[in-house]
């Protein structure tokens, strides 16, 4: 907050310098390959899921797409765009409440090119069984594409294990940047397939020039970097440097516990709990309006749709959130 609130000042009073700016981005890419364990070369810049979505949608040969009917639309409207273009989307529907591993295992076929999933859904807290489903592509030589916006930073994912062919993450969830910084990562036997969506002087190799052409594409994923927004990625460094300090097999721990700990109470209190086995829990609640009062009496940030009560841990909470957020329960009674 502090590198983006000096940014902020610099540019109220006309002392920035842009391309001091403008190296933000590309130093990114740094922190994200270590928190991923994969070269710089395999990383694109993008500015959401749905941009990267888009990139790789445009880059697919043709075939069958399966896609979970309820994924976050950022992953599921890019590729229902691709009807147009002659590829067959195959929605699997959730069963009480949440998309079966089962389901889309026994929807992929020879003709299934990709796969697109979320590592968990932050509707339900679901996490994906990412180690199977990446062995049902590959036995039918399908794609992998991941979004891990509602893990990564809270979660870990051992990316030399799960091997997704590309990992789309949004960097303003639980890596704690700012709104604006996502990134696009592939295999290094695909960034050279991948087509620009939004082709810029940033799409090339530096040093960049501004005017003229012919575009010739920038080596690896880079070539479909985006052109920036700068206080954004100003913002992302410190953030990324700070998960960087921490161990990611630890942070999991804590923050999956603390969901553990949140469900056990709230089952003691007689509330309806969802199934979701990750760092978000999800809980049904009869009075919704008073839960929301107590919430915020307590100090405790969640999100109310309709009567269901969603509530996410990360490494910085501790047990006195569990307890503040179970407390605004007391009361309820079983749906």
């Amino acid at each position: 907050m502090r590198a983006l609130q000096s940014a902020m000042d610099a540019w109220l009073y006309g002392e920035f310098d842009w391309t001091e700016w403008d190296r933000a981005p590309a130093a990114s890419k740094s922190s994200i390959a270590r928190l991923l364990g994969i070269p710089e070369e395999q990383i694109a810049l993008m500015g959401s899921v749905a941009e990267a979505a888009a990139t790789v949608a445009k880059s697919l040969p043709p075939g069958r797409i399966i896609v979970p009917a309820q994924e976050f639309r950022s992953n599921l409207f890019p590729w229902q765009q691709l009807e147009r273009t002659g590829h067959e989307i195959v929605l699997i529907p959730a069963r009480d409440g949440h998309t079966r591993t089962e389901d889309i295992v026994a929807s992929l076929d020879t003709r299934t090119v990709l796969l697109a999933i979320s590592d968990v859904l932050s509707i339900d807290g679901h996490r994906a069984d990412l180690m199977a489903l990446r062995q049902a592509t590959n036995d039918v030589g399908a794609r992998l594409f991941v979004d891990a916006t509602q893990s990564l930073g809270a979660l870990h994912l051992d990316m030399g294990k799960i091997r997704p062919d590309y990992l789309a993450v949004h960097g303003y969830k639980w890596m704690l940047c700012p709104r604006g910084t996502a990134w696009l990562a592939t295999t290094p036997e695909l960034t050279e397939e991948l087509i620009p969506l939004l082709p810029s002087w940033k799409s090339t190799d530096p040093p960049h020039r501004y005017f003229g052409g012919p575009f010739v594409p920038a080596r690896g994923a880079a070539r479909c970097d985006t052109s920036p927004s700068w206080l954004s990625w100003i913002g992302a460094l410190p953030a990324l440097d700070l998960l960087l300090d921490l161990d990611a097999e630890q942070v999991e721990r804590h923050c999956i516990q603390l969901a553990t700990d949140f469900r056990a109470r709230a089952i003691d209190i007689g509330a309806a709990v969802g199934s979701g086995q990750s760092h978000i829990a999800v809980v049904r609640v009869t009075d919704p309006a008073a839960v929301s009062a107590q919430l915020a009496r307590d100090g405790v940030r969640a999100t109310l749709l309709g009567d269901r009560l969603r509530v996410g841990f990360h490494y910085f909470n501790n047990n006195s959130d569990v307890e503040r957020a179970a407390s605004a329960l007391r009361g309820e009674s079983t749906l």
